[in-house]
């Protein structure tokens, strides 16, 4: 049982990336994933979270407007596309399930995509 998050790398101020979350040995259908990232020296930081029920989804307000978080239940992947990107989104990227709702405790965690945003 495990998640992976995938689809980091080096990319330029202003430049878009594509994050992937697989899930291996379950489900993502009764879960909600979330981003969460991790800049160097700083705390861990809550970006943003797809519900399982509805589709719902939720945003840090600091990356509000340029990363969109998506679902595709069929290939067990939650996407993150970012856009825009900025020097301060630079971190490790880690995706994580909780069961049904954002905001719960959780059950798994990826091992992290390292997204570094530099000219």
């Amino acid at each position: 049982v495990q998640l992976q998050a995938s689809g980091g790398g080096l990319v330029q101020p202003g430049g878009s990336l594509r994050l992937s979350c697989t899930a291996s040995g379950f489900t993502l259908d009764h879960y909600a994933i979330a981003w969460i990232r991790q800049a160097p020296g700083k705390e861990r930081e809550w970006v943003s979270c797809i519900s399982s029920s509805d589709g719902s989804t939720y945003y840090a307000d600091s990356v509000k407007g340029r990363l969109t978080i998506s679902r595709d239940n069929a290939k067990n992947t939650v996407y993150l596309l970012m856009n825009s990107l900025k020097s301060e989104d630079t971190a490790v990227y880690y995706c994580a399930a909780s069961f049904r709702r954002c905001g719960g405790n959780y059950n798994y965690w990826g091992q992290g995509t390292q997204v570094t945003v530099s000219s």
